[in-house]
């Protein structure tokens, strides 16, 4: 089944009009089905936030149909908002406690824009931590998406991520290196993965960290793994929950930055994104940005329109995937007291049995 529309949070009618299938709370509750509670913790920028809704509950709706998902989105209070987002986030998102006290039988966390090398002097840091300790014992399994990977990954396992020399930024090959999980059970052993991050957490780290790696990149480094137990976390550092003009807009925003003079160096358009006829575009788009910035003009407009045409996505099957995997393992990890772990006959050191 769907996931239920159980507030009137603006994603689920955008999810409607895509063609999505959103189930109305009085029909669910006509039905004898059972029920998923799902926590996202969205702590994205103003200008992202909406979107990362959609996305990861994009995900979570055409991944796996067996059971209602009720979502419940929520973010951090230390975390600057605009009026806006403010007012988007007191209508629509929970408070932590009221999730604490309800319970949730997963937990995503997304990534988030920070200001400090080290993230344990970000103000968004002890909430955060907070979060995760409860998750870690009261949440069947939590998914960290990259800048909430690299929060764990310190805070958990001592292991601080490293900035790259230049950010990482366009769509890579992955391997899976670990066929064995159920997470990558029938999903391509071969797929692409944005990425979009100027840190890393290397290989090295994470089997320092004993962590079981699963998918990785010869280019982009590690995308997946899970912690030594094998479940209770997983972690993503690429963004396979991004959508098909994801990467562009970023490269939009990024270009206009450069247009009103708010960054120095002109960006590189992502990487194995952009095709080579769009690349030509984007090259003469590239100069009118200069001539006009040397002679003082107004920035030409982004020719968006004519990107988008040629766009690729080549994630999100794997993607949806992966996350319908990690929803079927919730799934048989929980009884029907929705919120509570099944934990008879489990090994909480290894609930799937594979690192024995």
């Amino acid at each position: 089944m769907p996931i239920v529309a159980n507030t009137d949070l603006p994603t689920f009618e955008h999810l409607r009009r895509e063609g999505q299938s959103i189930l109305e709370p009085d029909r669910a509750l006509q039905q004898d089905i059972r029920e998923l509670h799902i926590g996202l913790l969205n702590m994205m920028p103003d200008a992202a936030l909406a979107a990362t809704e959609r996305q990861f509950l994009r995900l979570i709706n055409e991944s796996n149909q067996i059971a209602q998902f009720y979502v419940y989105p929520f973010t951090l209070r230390e975390l600057q908002r605009s009026p806006a987002a403010q007012a988007h986030i007191d209508r629509y998102y929970r408070d932590f406690d009221r999730i604490r006290a309800e319970g949730l039988d997963a937990l995503i966390i997304t990534g988030a824009n920070v200001s400090h090398p080290n993230l344990a002097d970000e103000p968004f840091w002890r909430p955060l931590i907070e979060v995760i300790d409860w998750a870690f014992g009261h949440v069947t399994s939590t998914l960290c998406s990259c800048l909430a990977t690299h929060a764990v990954l310190q805070f958990r396992y001592g292991q601080r991520r490293h900035p790259l020399p230049d950010k990482r930024w366009g769509v890579y090959p992955h391997r899976v290196v670990d066929r064995r999980h159920p997470l990558v059970n029938d999903v391509n052993t071969l797929f692409d993965v944005p990425h979009s991050r100027f840190n890393e957490i290397g290989r090295d780290q994470f089997d320092a960290a004993g962590l079981h790696v699963l998918v990785e990149s010869d280019e982009a480094g590690v995308h997946l793994a899970v912690s030594e137990d094998g479940f209770r976390i997983v972690f993503f550092q690429g963004h396979p929950e991004y959508d098909t003009v994801s990467l562009l807009k970023e490269y939009k925003r990024e270009v206009n930055r450069f247009a009103a003079a708010h960054r120095d160096d002109y960006p590189p358009v992502p990487e194995h994104y952009i095709g080579i006829r769009d690349r030509a575009i984007l090259d003469e788009h590239r100069e009118r940005v200069f001539a006009a910035r040397e002679s003082g003009r107004e920035p030409p407009v982004f020719p968006e329109a004519h990107i988008i045409t040629g766009l690729d996505n080549t994630w999100h099957d794997t993607a949806e995937g992966v996350v319908g995997n990690w929803i079927g393992r919730i799934y048989q990890l929980t009884n029907n007291d929705r919120r509570i772990p099944f934990m008879d006959g489990v090994d909480l050191q290894d609930p799937l049995g594979l690192y024995r």
